[in-house]
């Protein structure tokens, strides 16, 4: 590359989401975990989400036994509030809910009974420690698919004790464990190593969900802002499943 080689790139047009098409990843039932606080900030995203060209989204609350102790019931419910209140307002997005099972002692319990919210083809979106590496992580994805359901891990680049490295990533590929990548890592939202990490899983083909991890609409003002990137556009060329939901 020339001097001036790397002051010249190519002006890329913002990406179309409606190629991802499904967001499997926010928080916007209000008032049940740290995502949406009120009915007004859950509408108010979903009609971004709709402009932005998404077709469907499915809200993924917290679960996590001691900090958002949430349920099936609970969930469901809030879904409905929610449909209600977007379809008065004359939104057309499509919205369902599943749930963010954080692995804790719960979990465990959760799979024996079959009691896991699902999205799609029987998938269960997962979360680890972001600081502390998981144990036993195997036997409960094991477990869960023995179940009948399919594990996909959220936002596998912001764990601190995977960065710099996309091999465990692949390794629970293999095993039969979905890997979802945070569009905002891409960004810089969560800091530069994260977005290294998550340019290092598209470069290796090692993603299968993208989701926004929407909390609030300041997470879709940014993804709106990032559409240009280099690397959201090289979204196109993943075989991602968020198409088939």
């Amino acid at each position: 590359m020339g001097l001036f080689g790397g002051l010249f790139k190519k002006n890329l047009a913002p990406f179309d989401l409606s190629l991802i098409g499904t967001d499997i990843h926010s928080h916007l039932i209000p008032g049940i975990d740290d995502g949406a606080r009120t009915m007004d900030e859950s509408i108010a995203m979903l009609a971004k989400f709709e402009s932005l060209g998404y077709k469907k989204v499915i809200t993924t609350p917290h679960i996590m036994s001691e900090v958002y102790p949430n349920n099936a019931e609970r969930i469901l419910e809030g879904l409905e509030h929610v449909r209600e209140n977007a379809q008065k307002l004359g939104l057309n997005i499509e919205i369902e809910a599943a749930a963010e099972y954080y692995f804790d002692e719960t979990l465990e319990l959760r799979i024996k009974d079959k009691k896991l919210l699902t999205f799609g083809d029987s998938y269960v979106l997962t979360e680890f420690a972001f600081h502390n590496a998981p144990q036993f992580e195997g036997k409960l994805f094991f477990d869960m698919q023995m179940a009948g359901f399919k594990p996909v891990l959220a936002h596998f680049e912001r764990y601190l004790y995977f960065l710099g490295s996309v091999e465990k990533a692949a390794e629970y590929r293999e095993k039969g464990v979905n890997i979802q990548v945070n569009i905002n890592s891409l960004s810089g939202h969560y800091g530069q190593e994260v977005k290294k990490q998550a340019q290092r899983l598209i470069d290796a083909q090692l993603v299968d969900f993208i989701g926004t991890d929407c909390h609030r609409i300041d997470h879709l003002m940014l993804l709106e802002a990032s559409l240009t990137s280099e690397y959201i556009h090289k979204l196109a060329d993943l075989k991602l499943k968020n198409q088939t939901l």
